[in-house]
C-alpha cells in the first residue's frame, strides 16, 4: 500500500491537486496514511473524523439524507466526499462511512459490516463510489483493507 500512496502523492503534486477526507469508521486512517508519505503536505488540506450525525450535519451532510438512507449508506458517503470537498476547495473529496462488524445502537439501520466510500472529484463533477464488505477478523485489519481499495480507486482516478 505503501508504493500505491507514494505514488498518489507524487501524482497529485506533480498536476498540482489536492485531496480532503470525510472519515467515519476509518478514524482518520486515509488521511493519516497519505500523510505519511514525504511531500503529502503539498496536496493534502485538511481532514476530518466525524464519527457522529451531528458532526457530519455540522461539516455539511444533509440530515435529510442520514435519516432516509441511514448514515451508513453510499448517498451519505457521496454527500461527505463533495461537502470536505466543497469545505476546503479541494480537487478531491473522500467520503467514508460504514460499520466494521459491530452493531450501532445510535444508527441501527444500515448492514453491520459494509462501508460506503464515495471519491468526489471537483474537476469533473463526478463521484466514483465503492462498497466494501468487513471480512477481516479485526478492525484495524479492516481499516487496512478499506484504505488500501481507496488508495486503489484512487490510482484509477488522477
Amino acid at each position: 500500500m505503501q508504493s500505491k500512496l507514494e505514488t498518489i502523492v507524487k501524482i497529485l503534486t506533480d498536476k498540482k491537486k489536492t485531496i480532503s477526507t470525510m472519515e467515519s469508521c476509518t478514524g482518520g486512517g486515509v488521511c493519516n496514511a497519505i500523510t505519511n508519505i514525504e511531500g503529502a503536505s503539498e496536496v493534502m488540506k485538511f481532514s476530518a473524523v466525524t464519527y457522529s450525525n451531528e458532526f457530519k450535519i455540522k461539516m455539511g451532510v444533509n440530515k435529510e439524507t442520514i435519516d432516509k438512507y441511514s448514515v451508513y449508506s453510499i448517498n451519505v458517503a457521496r454527500e461527505m466526499s463533495k461537502a470536505i470537498t466543497d469545505y476546503t476547495n479541494s480537487n478531491y473529496g473522500v467520503g467514508v462511512t460504514g460499520k466494521l462488524n459491530r452493531v450501532d445502537k445510535n444508527n441501527p439501520f444500515g448492514e453491520d459490516n459494509i462501508t460506503f466510500v464515495s471519491i468526489y472529484d471537483r474537476d469533473l463533477d463526478k463521484y466514483y463510489t465503492l462498497s466494501i464488505e468487513a471480512t477481516k477478523s479485526s478492525r484495524n485489519m479492516n481499516k487496512e483493507l478499506i484504505i488500501d481499495k481507496i488508495a486503489t480507486l484512487l490510482l484509477q482516478i488522477i
